[in-house]
């Protein structure tokens, strides 16, 4: 399960159509709805600042997010669209969809690993490389893992960890349909054997992957 929810915290707003909206905006504010999970739509509206700041950081579309109103329930909410001014590209409006706990949605989780010092090809100077430090995966709202965790014990260099190599919680799978790389032990500068064929392939390997990673970016 996910340890900590990010909170995301608005004001509830009052008035709705385009008077009201413009007003929320001269206020420094963003206007917005929420939607979804059996309930009346909500018009709030979010501090210009703090939402620029969390659009800033990345992937705030593919982030579960505790929302906070005042004078609600805490609700579980991911964001659906957010309408941007066409010249200066600044948020303008956003959609908030509230979640079910069985609702199914894909969300970035952070990989981390673990037991290095009991990997011999650390131990010999061999350098992790991590070509997906996170991965996206489909899960359900009320069952979203906190992190992935990969175990380095026994690695050697030129071992190679894939997605299949990864205990996922039930109901979860990668987004990607392939058994792709998350990371692997290389050799260090210099000491890398050119007639290894095995670590070549599994270096290949990594290449491509981290060229598609730039390229999902």
């Amino acid at each position: 399960m996910a340890g900590e929810i990010p909170d995301l915290v608005a004001l509830e707003r009052t008035g709705t159509g385009k008077g009201a909206a413009r007003q929320a905006r001269r206020d420094g504010m963003v206007p917005g709805i929420v939607f979804g999970g059996d309930a009346d739509p909500l018009p709030i509206q979010i501090p210009f600042n703090e939402l620029f700041k969390r659009l800033k950081a990345g992937r705030f579309k593919s982030t579960l997010w505790n929302l906070k109103v005042e004078g609600h329930d805490d609700v579980r909410v991911i964001c659906r669209d957010v309408q941007r001014d066409v010249v200066k590209d600044l948020p303008t409006h956003l959609d908030l969809m509230r979640l079910r706990r069985t609702t199914k949605i894909a969300l970035f989780i952070p990989v981390e690993f673990i037991n290095e010092e009991a990997a011999p090809g650390i131990k010999k100077g061999g350098v992790l490389m991590a070509v997906r430090p996170e991965v996206e995966l489909v899960c359900t709202a009320g069952d979203i893992p906190e992190k992935l965790v990969v175990d380095l014990t026994g690695m050697n260099i030129g071992d190679v960890v894939t997605i299949s190599s990864i205990d996922l919680p039930g109901g979860t799978k990668p987004t990607i349909d392939r058994d792709f790389v998350i990371a692997n032990i290389s050799a260090p500068s210099g000491l890398a054997s050119s007639d290894d064929e095995d670590e070549g392939d599994a270096e290949a390997d990594v290449a491509a992957d981290a060229v598609e990673v730039v390229g999902e970016e």
